[in-house]
């Protein structure tokens, strides 16, 4: 197997390092957490966030593996790699979070188009912070004590979930929206939380 890479994966390789190199705040030459800057209350963390956010999204790299017409940069799995590997390399944070890396892909096979036009913007432009969490009360991460069926109703099936435990408290407003499954819509359904 030849690990070099050939013309055309050096010349990406070398695209990347010239954006780190140039681009790469200072704040993040050592490493640093990008989703914690851009809601810093500081305003030098959160200019270091979107300065490095803009030099990604340039290039549709906040979303590498995108397609390019939902935003991303469409790269082959080996430019992903070579991306994924220069960014590791220089201690540079990558961006979106978990809208970009699972939400979005989420979207884009199985998403409305309605759903794709009004979330995946917002997704890459840092408009929407999603998260995904699982907890439950004296169990943390521990799944167990959840059940769940699906009852078919017509084409559909429509999911239904009980958790031990009190009911999940209820995020203030202006918080992260999140996703959950609706009885009504057995889709992907998202509400601010």
């Amino acid at each position: 197997m030849d690990w070099n890479d050939n013309d055309e994966q050096a010349e990406f390789r070398a695209e990347v390092q010239e954006v780190i190199e140039t681009r790469l705040p200072a704040r993040y030459e050592h490493g640093g957490d990008w989703e914690v800057d851009r809601v810093s209350e500081d305003a030098s963390e959160r200019r270091a966030a979107s300065d490095w956010a803009d030099a990604l999204s340039e290039k549709g790299w906040v979303a590498p593996a995108w397609p390019k017409e939902y935003g991303g940069a469409g790269l082959t799995p080996m430019e992903q790699f070579i991306f994924k590997q220069e960014m590791t390399l220089a201690g540079a944070p990558g961006v979106g979070g978990q809208g970009v890396s699972q939400l979005g892909p989420t979207l884009i096979v199985h998403g409305s188009e309605e759903q794709k036009k009004e979330y995946l913007p917002k997704i890459l432009s840092g408009e929407v912070n999603w998260r995904q969490g699982y907890s439950e009360p004296g169990s943390g991460s521990d799944l167990a004590s959840l059940q769940t069926r699906a009852v078919r109703d017509g084409d559909d099936y429509v999911s239904t979930a009980r958790r031990s435990g009190p009911p999940a408290p209820t995020a203030p407003t202006g918080s992260t929206p999140s996703c959950a499954p609706t009885p009504t819509r057995p889709s992907i359904a998202a509400s601010p939380s």
